[in-house]
């Protein structure tokens, strides 16, 4: 009930790691053009890389690897504000927006760069016209969540490529939740830089990439520096396994989105609708504008923390996994107007390809078990 944190990976795509991390053919150095090994290495990465690009409509050359959607975000947000370094520079993003963005944005903060944090509507959507409304003459950069890691909340982002292309601002997005599981073009929807991961769609974890829009050429500046791989953007040396499993995870979850989505919806309603038996609970978040495997629920009347410890069984999170062990009520719930008590009595639930009625109806079974007992204790308290 946690694959909003992290998929578990699809038996084919580690079949395929499997493969490459054995076969002595694929062992060579990608960068080590000078023989065969390498140059095989080099070939399979630069399949993989196209495959990629062509998932998210993008060319091959706009598509950079790192170690992640985090180093993907840190790479767009720094490697821009460093570039167009300048008294008065502004970038806009949202209250809700993951702390792998957040965090970055706290720092160019602290060197002089001006940040406006926009507040999402009581359903979690941030409105295109506060996106407009909020470009100032220093706008270098508007950076926003396509799907939010915690509510499952989409974003339209197309209609703020449309405003930020005409005003000639770039726009980042932080498509860790919704690459391979929504349609993606970044082309159509006016996007010039996309982070997104392999481990939340079902890859390793350790891989993820970065489109960055090529033409017109957009000022980048590396945050990695070395030996000069990946156009010179992100220096290391290249993890053949990770990208060609990366590359087979990413053409799975397109190739099988609309049944893998059709069926995870059901099982969400399945879930929902059960926890609904138990009354007094709230749905955070936009009713239908939302992914499928994500649903996040307030729970009246129930302290969290011993929800959680209750529920100690059962995969499930307070919110996002990368503020686990923090003891704040969740931002991004607090942002949508949620009180602290009810922001902390509130569980996210996310499903997947594996998911499976039989795990729905034991954590139905294990939910309607520990609430009334958890009610009961609190009203003696």
């Amino acid at each position: 009930m946690d694959y909003a944190a992290s998929t578990p990976v699809d038996p084919r795509v580690a079949a395929c790691m499997t493969e490459c991390l054995i076969n002595p053919e694929l062992q060579g150095n990608p960068s080590s053009l000078t023989h065969a090994f390498g140059r095989k290495a080099r070939e399979l990465i630069e399949q993989a890389r196209q495959c990629i690009a062509q998932s998210i409509g993008g060319t091959p050359d706009s598509v950079i690897f790192t170690s992640g959607a985090t180093e993907s975000n840190n790479l767009a947000l720094f490697g821009v504000a460093k570039f167009h370094a300048g008294p008065g520079k502004h970038i806009i993003s949202s209250r809700t927006e993951h702390k792998a963005v957040l965090e970055p944005l706290k720092r160019l903060e602290k060197r002089g760069v001006k940040v406006t944090y926009l507040k999402p509507d009581a359903h979690g959507i941030v409105q295109p016209e506060k996106v407009r409304e909020a470009i100032t003459p220093d706008t270098v950069m508007v950076s926003l969540m396509h799907v939010n890691n915690e509510t499952g909340v989409i974003q339209d982002i197309a209609a703020v490529g449309g405003i930020c292309r005409e005003r000639g601002i770039l726009l980042h997005v932080d498509a860790a939740q919704s690459a391979g599981r929504l349609p993606v073009n970044v082309q159509q929807m006016g996007i010039d830089l996309l982070s997104f991961t392999a481990h939340k769609l079902y890859g390793p974890k350790g891989i993820g990439a970065l489109y960055v829009r090529r033409q017109p050429v957009l000022g980048l500046e590396a945050q990695i520096v070395g030996g000069g791989h990946e156009s010179g953007w992100r220096s290391g040396t290249l993890a053949t396994p990770q990208i060609v499993a990366f590359s087979l995870a990413m053409q799975l979850a397109v190739a099988e989105r609309e049944s893998d989505n059709a069926r995870i919806a059901e099982l969400r309603d399945r879930l929902w609708s059960g926890l609904q038996q138990l009354g007094g609970i709230e749905l955070n978040g936009h009713v239908t504008q939302r992914v499928p495997g994500i649903l996040n629920v307030a729970f009246h009347g129930v302290e969290g923390e011993s929800l959680l410890f209750a529920l100690g069984e059962l995969a499930v999170s307070a919110g996002s996994a990368c503020s686990t062990g923090s003891d704040e009520a969740s931002y991004v719930l607090r942002a949508l107007g949620r009180s602290d008590q009810l922001a902390q009595s509130s569980l996210r639930f996310s499903l997947g390809r594996f998911s499976t009625a039989d795990e729905v109806d034991s954590a139905l079974r294990l939910m309607h078990r520990e609430v009334p007992r958890l009610r009961a204790v609190a009203k003696l308290a």
